[in-house]
């Protein structure tokens, strides 16, 4: 008996530390459902492309959906050289450091919570690509391909990289202060919005507009975009949690009870206002939707989403209709949807959290000014840096095409293209 002790104790020992080691690797099911969500939310580029595509008139559609292919490019290269690092990098309360320039420093063994952390790296890359491009749908056809390219370069240094390490970076000012923003309705479509209502203001408007009609010249092409989009969001929502337990599976529920509720609010809106319910109003249902539920999508419960996105479809419709009141060129409604549907998402979940937070109706009045003041200070700093940089390239490189390319249409003048050959 003794002998045979002495054979199995040394097999047993191996068993348990090779047991341990593996638990020290990364989780395979969060890992797998990480690479999946990343991938999600690549899909919603092309989504947004077709989304913004549809809405313009034939002779923009390239033009337009090259904004959203030059941020996969540009961002893209931009998030692995330095932007990463400037927002996960270092524990500044402002901004992160220098530490993973070129993602120096992370090897295939470094793990950020179960999952390895260039996974972490791709998928956070995901949003910062997509932040920039839907500010684009306030610039359509009239915006200077080359003065947009360099802008969201700098936007995203300058803008959306200090705002997701405030919010999500390990000492930044805004989680320690407790902000709730499970996804980003803050850092991804508050910051955007204001900044697409900045330079729409300060582009001016389109030749012709608002007399001359600048219906969508592809609506089919907008409602395939939004689905996309809807498709792609499980991924940007419910990946968020970072693995695939429960969080995912409530973000992923919130997710689609919201999308739907945004897209019967929006038409019943529209059906009530104008007459009758359109395409393109349950599009961008679809869309407000999924803007409001973003930050709260894994704070609050199915109940409490179905009432964010039914407020979500009215809100943002709302919304849109002030640039008719006020006489702005939001051209794709980039604002009216994701700045008012951003601000209005990070306030609900300020009141209706009850998942792992408290909000307002479970007598948390303090999370609801901590919301109101990321609102505050997120869209105050993405107003004056944009501004900031409107100005300093508008008298380098100049802002808006001629006026005879703005007519003759930016496929053509800007890349030699067209859309369709009849």
């Amino acid at each position: 008996m003794t002998r045979l002790l002495k054979l199995l104790l040394p097999l047993l020992f191996f068993l348990l530390s090779s047991s341990a080691l593996a638990a020290e690797g990364p989780d395979t099911g969060d890992t797998a459902w990480m690479l999946v969500s990343s991938a999600l939310v690549l899909v919603m580029l092309p989504g947004l492309a077709l989304f913004y595509g549809g809405m313009v008139r034939s002779k923009n559609v390239l033009s337009t959906s090259m904004h959203t292919f030059a941020a996969m490019a540009i961002i893209g290269v931009q998030w692995v050289a330095f932007g990463y690092s400037l927002a996960f990098g270092g524990e500044g309360s402002l901004i992160g450091g220098f530490d993973n320039l070129f993602l120096r420093g992370i090897t295939p063994e470094s793990l950020t919570g179960t999952i390895p952390t260039y996974v972490f790296v791709i998928f956070q890359g995901m949003f910062a690509i997509i932040t920039p491009a839907l500010i684009s749908g306030a610039v359509a056809e009239r915006m200077k391909f080359s003065t947009y390219c360099v802008f969201i370069l700098l936007w995203s240094t300058l803008v959306y990289d200090p705002l997701c390490h405030w919010v999500w970076g390990s000492g930044g000012w805004l989680a320690a202060a407790g902000a709730l923003d499970f996804a980003g309705g803050t850092v991804v479509h508050l910051s955007s919005g204001v900044s697409a209502l900045m330079i729409a203001l300060i582009l001016g408007k389109r030749i012709g507009y608002p007399h001359e009609r600048m219906t969508p010249h592809n609506l089919p092409m907008t409602l395939l975009g939004a689905g996309l989009l809807w498709f792609g969001w499980f991924g940007f929502n419910a990946g968020s949690a970072l693995s695939s337990g429960g969080s995912a599976a409530l973000a992923f529920t919130t997710t689609q009870t919201a999308a739907a509720a945004g897209a019967l609010s929006w038409m019943l809106a529209e059906w009530f206002h104008a007459g009758k319910p359109s395409a393109l109003g349950a599009a961008s249902g679809i869309v407000a939707g999924l803007v409001v539920i973003t930050p709260a999508a894994g704070f609050v419960t199915p109940g409490w989403a179905l009432l964010m996105g039914l407020s979500a479809g009215l809100v943002c419709y709302g919304g849109v209709m002030m640039k008719h009141r006020f006489g702005y060129d939001d051209s794709l409604d980039a604002f009216g949807v994701h700045g008012i549907g951003g601000a209005w998402g990070a306030i609900a979940t300020g009141i209706f959290a009850t998942v792992g937070a408290t909000g307002l109706i479970a007598g948390n009045v303090h999370q609801l000014w901590v919301q109101l003041l990321g609102v505050v200070a997120g869209g105050g700093y993405a107003i004056v840096v944009t501004l900031l940089l409107l100005f300093v390239l508008g008298k380098t490189m100049g802002l808006r095409v001629e006026k005879d390319d703005e007519r003759m249409g930016l496929d053509q003048s800007s890349h030699s293209e067209t859309g369709y050959n009849y």
